[in-house]
Parts: C-alpha cells; sequence; structure tokens
C-alpha cells in the first residue's frame, strides 16, 4: 500500500479507508503470522471472539492476548517464521487477487491451500505431536492449555 493524506492509501485497486476494526502487531517476528493463518487460532478466535453477522469480530484482548502458545524452541520459531514467509510468498504469486479472492472457499488456489496445510500440520505438531483430528480435539486441547496458564497465574499471584 502506498501513503496517501489524511491516512488514506491507495493500492493497485483503488483508494482503501482504513477502520477501527484493524488490528496491527508492530514489530511481531514472523512465526506471529504463522499463529495467525492456522486452523487452530481460527478455533479458539471462534470460540472467544464472537461474531457480527458471518464475520469474525477479532479482539486482541480476547483472541490474542489468550491465545496458549507454548514456549517454542529457537528451531521452532524458525519453522513457523519459513512456514509464514512461504504463506505470504505464494499468496504474493497470485498479485492482484485480493485477500477475498484468494480466500474463496471454491477458488482458493491449491498452492496457497497447501501452504496453509503445512503450516498447520507444523503447528499442530508442535502442540501434541500430530495434526487435530477436529475443531473439538483442537478447542480442548487450547482450553486445558489456558486453563493451566490461569492456575499458574493465580498461584504466582497469591
Amino acid at each position: 500500500m502506498y501513503p496517501k493524506a489524511r491516512g488514506r492509501f491507495e493500492t493497485p485497486r483503488g483508494r482503501v479507508v482504513s477502520s477501527n476494526l484493524n488490528q496491527v502487531l508492530h514489530g511481531a517476528p514472523d512465526w506471529c503470522i504463522s499463529i495467525i493463518a492456522s486452523k487452530l487460532h481460527l478455533a479458539w478466535i471462534a470460540a472467544v471472539c464472537g461474531k457480527l453477522k458471518s464475520d469474525f469480530r477479532y479482539s486482541v484482548a480476547l483472541g490474542w492476548n489468550t491465545f496458549p502458545v507454548p514456549v517454542f524452541t529457537e528451531s521452532q520459531r524458525d519453522a513457523l517464521s519459513q512456514s509464514a514467509r512461504t504463506i505470504l510468498k505464494t499468496r504474493y504469486q497470485h498479485h492482484p487477487a485480493t485477500i477475498a479472492e484468494l480466500y474463496d472457499p471454491e477458488k482458493m488456489p491449491e498452492d496457497l491451500r497447501a501452504a496453509h496445510r503445512a503450516n498447520d500440520e507444523l503447528l499442530e505438531s508442535m502442540y501434541i505431536g500430530r495434526p487435530f483430528k477436529t475443531d473439538t480435539e483442537r478447542l480442548e486441547h487450547l482450553f486445558k492449555l489456558y486453563a493451566a496458564k490461569v492456575k499458574k497465574l493465580k498461584k504466582e499471584a497469591a
């Protein structure tokens, strides 16, 4: 995007005016993209953030700050960062397609679908050693991790 006056941006497809619904992670490491782009995180935000119509209402306080992230090793963070870059490069290869066009379930490019599948398998293997079978299994595991973290924080505060 190319900066324009008064907070407006111009893209190859025209002008875009940003709203207060945008979320930004300034200076975040690449591996965070791997998490945000995962089925694991999507299942979490679907459960804890809510929707307006059929659109998720992402909340940093609920969706990002509460998401249980294990302590990754340096090699795991590197692998997740590479996976995130693969997703972004694959998106770029389909320029000038919009995000809406790229993620249309019936028209999603197969290479982008494969990049996301590989990302999910990589991340989920770091959580339980294999891909999860269902969103229910994902959420059960995430809520157990969340409950353990809350218990630990309460114990530390006492």
